[in-house]
């Protein structure tokens, strides 16, 4: 484990174009569940409900998915974990062009990393947004302006429906977010995957996009992936834990 520290930092030190992929592993360690797990949201909640049709033919499930974000709270109360604030730190030493992520927490950016270089593959459950004129809205105030859980607000400009600002099945991720993702993911020179198990298309392809393009791969996750055989450097350990660790020794070795 040591050894393998030692190397990324390393790596680290050495790259000139770092980009770090991140997925609910990364986040469990804030307290928030991941979806497939035993304590997952789908233990909690009909998948069905998730799926864009379903959401915009049935009142009623829409219903569901408001009881559930107002009485559910979902991550209301999750604090960024020494992984996230890891990734702050090698921004503010010019190591980090971008991290792509698969979580729609807002943890990166509460952790302060630069918006502008978090590409949320799978949207933002920060934001409500309207389905018909675009409008946003933020999240908590609209469950402060409408806490009965009984119905799903509407859009205050023009009555449409809104929807949390994420990825239901059956929607296409969002194009330009997938677009900056992958020519991040094609143009750096060491990435880093940390809490994914690399299963969910097309959002991992991005590893397989800079394996192809010539970057070393490291992967950091609790588990096996789906991807372990490109990775250059992989450690089974908690992101948190481990990325302290790595920061410890990058400083180290950057004195």
């Amino acid at each position: 484990m040591e050894e393998k520290i030692n190397q990324v930092a390393e790596m680290i030190a050495a790259s000139q174009r770092l980009v770090v992929f991140t997925g609910a592993g990364i986040s469990t360690e804030s307290g928030i569940p991941d979806f497939r797990g035993p304590d997952g949201l789908w233990t909690k909640v009909d998948p069905e409900d998730f799926t864009i049709e379903r959401f915009m033919r049935s009142g009623e499930a829409r219903r569901r998915v408001w009881f559930y974000l107002v009485e559910g709270g979902l991550m209301a109360n999750a604090q960024p974990n020494r992984a996230h604030l890891a990734l702050v730190e090698l921004e503010k030493m010019n190591k980090l062009s971008a991290v792509i992520t698969q979580n729609i927490d807002n943890l990166h950016q509460r952790a302060g990393s630069n918006p502008h270089r978090v590409h949320e593959l799978h949207g933002n459950m920060e934001w409500l947004v309207c389905l018909d004129c675009d409008a946003r809205y933020d999240l908590e105030e609209m469950r402060k302006k409408h806490p009965s859980p009984d119905h799903f607000p509407v859009c205050e400009q023009c009555r449409g429906i809104l929807k949390p600002g994420v990825v239901f099945f059956g929607e296409m991720l969002p194009p330009h977010t997938l677009r900056m993702a992958e020519q991040e993911s094609e143009h750096c020179d060491l990435f880093m995957v940390i809490g994914s198990s690399l299963v969910v298309y097309p959002a991992a392809y991005m590893p397989l996009y800079a394996k192809q393009s010539g970057a070393k791969i490291v992967i950091i996750n609790m588990g096996q992936t789906g991807q372990d055989d490109i990775a250059d450097v992989f450690i089974n350990a908690p992101a948190g834990d481990t990325m302290a660790r790595i920061m410890d020794r990058l400083k180290a070795i950057m004195k």
